[in-house]
């Protein structure tokens, strides 16, 4: 993210947590339709949100539904239907969801959602991890993470206008209580100059649109079910394309630059950390330090999740000696999610496609802060000085 010095655009700063940066966002893009169902921490973002309502500042349909089940089946029949639609949950809250999401992308519903990304019981846990959203990471949903809430408030409006260029489902999501419940100066653009950005929903097809009948969900068998599939994952192999003209464009009216990753000091770094969320902050500041101390080291923040950039990944990692992946989730049975990624970048993307040579990484792998655990600069430094090796940072 860069400071608003290139783009002379009129930006009020104010000072929000997460959770109302998101709210802020969402009243600013002003869906028509929003169904929720609270759960911690992601409820003060519809708590804030149905404030707005109340107040007559929005004239969103707010739909109170019971359950996260029926949140999602809402915004399907809404998003369906032909509206903007939006909600927002929290991990066993996104679990319960977990069987709309797959029915939400497969009909290339744009539905926008805000994770406030928890752990998942058992044991029970309302803190935060990525246990949540790397458990949906393959229902078809884009995943954009952000770091702070500055990152929330952007990638929210950001998610909304990619959600409709692509014709699918998007999740922006934030670290519970790390982001969602913290707070940071930040910078609101005009409503007017979001408004314009996100422009009007103009739905290719509508449920409500009699005039041209349409089938949304039905009966595919064998001769057709892969074909859908197919389809499904050709749209999706866009998004990186469309990702990066979003973002461009966002840049223009914020001054603020985002990307698929974003690369702190890895240009000359022999030893380079790559990680998803609020964790980079406090990592910046450890890759600061080391340099101090005449140390190679460097940092690569994951922004872009699903789709996964892998070529891009590879490239930038071409000519690190060392390479130590920090995730936040694990995959039980397997790799974690974020390191299996990186994996996959390095060792199964051609040469020519990654841009470097076929070359043999030496790879860390930490799974750290589950079910809330604070992480600390002094804990990164010794991660990055190969003072650090093992699996588990506890």
């Amino acid at each position: 993210m860069i400071p608003n010095t290139k783009y002379k655009i009129p930006n009020t700063r104010r000072a929000l947590t997460g959770g109302y940066a998101a709210a802020y966002a969402l009243k600013q893009i002003e869906p028509d339709v929003m169904p929720v169902y609270p759960i911690t921490p992601q409820t003060p973002i519809i708590e804030t949100y149905a404030k707005f309502v109340a107040d007559g500042e929005v004239e969103t349909e707010m739909i109170e539904v019971e359950s996260e089940h029926s949140a999602m089946s809402a915004a399907i029949g809404a998003s369906a239907a032909g509206a903007r639609t939006v909600t927002a949950t929290s991990s066993q809250g996104l679990a319960y969801m977990h069987e709309m999401l797959y029915i939400a992308s497969g009909m290339r519903l744009p539905i926008l959602m805000v994770v406030a990304a928890r752990a998942l019981s058992a044991p029970l846990s309302i803190h935060g991890d990525h246990s949540d959203v790397m458990g949906s990471r393959d229902s078809g949903w884009i995943q954009i993470f952000c770091e702070n809430p500055q990152e929330v408030y952007d990638k929210t409006i950001i998610g909304m206008k990619l959600a409709e260029r692509v014709g699918l489902p998007v999740m922006v999501i934030m670290d519970g209580f790390n982001t969602s419940h913290s707070v940071e100066n930040l910078e609101i653009l005009d409503a007017e100059i979001v408004k314009k950005f996100i422009g009007d929903y103009l739905p290719e097809h509508s449920l409500l649109d009699i005039e041209n009948p349409v089938t949304y969900g039905p009966v595919a068998l064998q001769e057709s079910y892969f074909e859908f599939k197919i389809d499904q994952e050709l749209a999706t192999e866009k998004v990186t394309e469309e990702y990066r003209k979003v973002t461009e464009e966002y840049e223009k009216i914020s001054g603020r630059k985002y990307g698929l990753f974003e690369e702190y000091n890895v240009k000359d770094a022999e030893k380079v950390l790559v990680l998803i969320g609020s964790v980079a902050g406090t990592a910046k500041d450890a890759v600061d330090e080391l340099k101090k101390r005449n140390m190679k080291v460097g940092l690569i923040k994951i922004e872009l999740f699903r789709p996964f950039p892998f070529a891009e990944i590879a490239g930038a990692l071409k000519k690190a000696k060392e390479i130590i992946v920090m995730d936040r989730a694990q995959s039980i049975g397997s790799h974690p999610p974020l390191y299996s990624e990186i994996i996959n970048s390095l060792y199964q993307i051609p040469a020519s496609s990654a841009g470097g040579p076929d070359t043999k990484y030496q790879i860390q792998s930490i799974v750290y802060g589950l079910g809330g655990r604070d992480v600390f600069k002094k804990q990164i430094e010794q991660i990055l000085g190969g003072k650090f090796k093992e699996k588990y940072l506890q």
